[in-house]
């Protein structure tokens, strides 16, 4: 479908990319990485048309087309959030509706939001909104960067099952490793401005990566000791009568030698931050809280501990509850009832993804990271910047001109660079790389004191929880162990539950399984597996009915019976994901 062949492309006196090539088919999943400034964007770009190589070979299918969602800066629309999903059909049938509807439902949206004015969304809402528009276009090639940002869990989920049956071609740029995993077939790396395409998972990218490197330094050493080995030759005997020529004949060897270059070292980033005040056992306690947002009941007799030193994952369904539960542990939102116990010497750090009003206009970025009472030197400092991909002459920057995900990155950093004794973190992954995402894991693994946190990024939950906080209709249950863990544990119950709809209620510790309940029987195993195929294929039956029946455009009359339609599709889809993860 498209061609690149033999690609130079140079800005100034920075050349990105020599003699660089590719080529993407139908069906290709393929991601994108390398370290920021090595031409990612820019190659987004030439595959756009919006850029030309300098020279090369670029040829796209005749009739093709490539579809783009940015990482960020959703066109502001004065339409309904369906009506922009719908915005690449003139007159959109029936069924392209309904598909629409199930797209945006996937993402997050329920059905009385379809309504709603695009500009009245925030900015990651107004994403998905864009993300769902090139789904329901359904391009040739997906261009995607960092497509995960502005999805939780449960959305992500939606995302990545859907694409496993797009018949067009993605071509991604992401740091959520697991995501990367579950979706693409192989890695494009820009290496020594060129292109290489590894088949097969990250781990297995960085393995083959790490092999050709070794391969590489040995091949060096073995010439390095040619070298040496001719040039102590050509010492010995330049100057004697005998062996001059011999000598000659080695030196001209020597200067026609292919040198051997090692392959640059990559940046590993180490940050150790300064450790908090040492809190008390129990740093938070809720007891008997109760929130709501006007009708909407969100906790009701809500009991939670924090203890010292606990590294927790919050997760649930979108509209569960989890910003609302960081918020008021965090003292950023009243509640209507109840009490919140702040334990000895605790201080409470909240970070959001939303910062308006957070940072002074008129500093720079290296004065607002300095601007706490910490004393770090700005050595130390400007390091920290770099981790959060603010390089050398940008710390000059005013916070004014940052992008979103700009001023998001300098509060983390500002955030870690003087830490309170519990930090309670809602999505502080999202507008890194991979390189920021491992130094600010191995940064929280260091830290002493407490964690709570958001994200849809499992690998970064799978390295730092040690417990899973799951939230489901105001309900908390505490799982010890990983996400992963939690998967498992969550599955088992929903099995041996099969007509609950809530977690039991209460706050409630779970304890940890058994041996002989992880090693699950064979038999056993297949059985269980086989009846979840049998109630996927139900459910996915179910599923499509309720399209069809979405599809039928009388039915909008009915405002009524479109809204329990909607429901009902949220439902079985809830259902499907249910299943799928329990197959695991």
């Amino acid at each position: 479908m498209i061609t690149l062949r033999n690609i130079h492309k140079s800005f100034g006196q920075q050349s990105l990319f020599e003699g660089a090539s590719l080529q993407i088919n139908d069906g290709d999943r393929f991601v994108l990485v390398g370290p920021n400034g090595a031409g990612k964007s820019t190659l987004f770009k030439i595959l756009l048309g919006e850029e030309e190589s300098d020279s090369g070979e670029f040829s796209i299918r005749r009739g093709a087309v490539v579809g783009y969602l940015p990482q960020e800066n959703a066109p502001v629309s004065e339409q309904s959030v369906l009506e922009m999903a719908l915005s690449h059909h003139e007159d959109p049938d029936g069924r392209t509706t309904a598909k629409a509807k199930a797209i945006l439902m996937g993402l997050g949206f329920k059905v009385p939001e379809f309504d709603k004015k695009v500009s009245e969304l925030s900015g990651g809402w107004a994403m998905r909104v864009a993300m769902a528009k090139l789904l329901v276009q359904e391009p040739d090639l997906l261009l995607l960067d960092e497509p995960t940002n502005h999805l939780d869990i449960d959305s992500l989920f939606w995302f990545q099952k859907y694409l496993e049956s797009y018949e067009g071609a993605v071509f991604l740029i992401s740091h959520d490793r697991a995501f990367i995993n579950h979706v693409c077939k192989a890695i494009v790396s820009v290496e020594e401005k060129t292109l290489r395409v590894y088949h097969g998972d990250y781990e297995f990218f960085q393995r083959e990566r790490e092999a050709a490197k070794e391969r590489v330094i040995s091949a060096w050493k073995r010439q390095q000791e040619e070298i040496a080995a001719m040039q102590d030759f050509i010492d010995r005997n330049r100057a004697r009568v005998s062996t001059a020529n011999r000598a000659q004949s080695m030196i001209k060897r020597l200067e026609k030698l292919e040198r051997i270059e090692l392959p640059p070292e990559a940046k590993t980033i180490k940050i150790r931050f300064p450790q908090p005040q040492r809190a008390g056992v129990r740093v938070l306690a809720l007891k008997g809280v109760y929130k709501a947002y006007g009708e909407v009941k969100v906790y009701e007799g809500l009991d939670f501990e924090l203890e010292r030193g606990s590294r927790l994952a919050f997760v649930g369904h979108n509209g569960a509850g989890k910003s609302t539960l960081l918020k008021v542990l965090g003292g950023i939102i009243p509640f209507d009832s109840g009490e919140r116990i702040v334990g000895h010497d605790v201080k409470v750090g909240y970070f959001s993804q939303h910062r308006e009003g957070q940072l002074e206009p008129e500093r720079t970025v290296l004065q607002e990271a300095l601007s706490n009472d910490r004393m770090n030197a700005e050595l130390m400092v400007r390091t920290v910047l770099g981790t959060f991909l603010f390089p050398g002459d940008s710390v000059h920057k005013r916070t004014k001109v940052l992008s979103g995900g700009e001023k998001s990155r300098l509060c983390l950093a500002k955030l870690l660079l003087d830490p309170p004794n519990v930090l309670l973190l809602d999505e502080p992954t999202t507008h890194l790389d991979m390189a920021s995402v491992e130094a600010l894991i191995q940064a929280l693994l260091g830290f002493e004191g407490t964690v709570c946190c958001i994200s849809h990024d499992l690998y970064f939950l799978n390295s730092i929880a040690d417990h899973v906080v799951h939230i489901d209709h105001g309900r908390i249950t505490v799982y010890p162990g990983d996400y992963e863990y939690f998967k498992r544990r969550y599955a088992q119950w929903r099995e041996e539950n099969p007509i609950a709809t809530e977690v039991p209620v209460g706050h409630k510790k779970e304890k940890a399984a058994p041996a002989a309940a992880v090693a699950e029987d064979p038999k056993r195993k297949a059985k269980r597996e086989e009846k979840l195929l049998g109630e996927l294929e139900k459910l996915h039956a179910e599923l499509e009915s309720l399209a069809t029946q979405l599809s039928d455009p009388e039915i909008y009359a009915d405002y009524a019976k479109v809204q329990k339609i909607g429901e009902d599709m949220e439902r079985v889809q809830s259902l499907i994901q249910e299943k799928e993860a329990a197959l695991g």
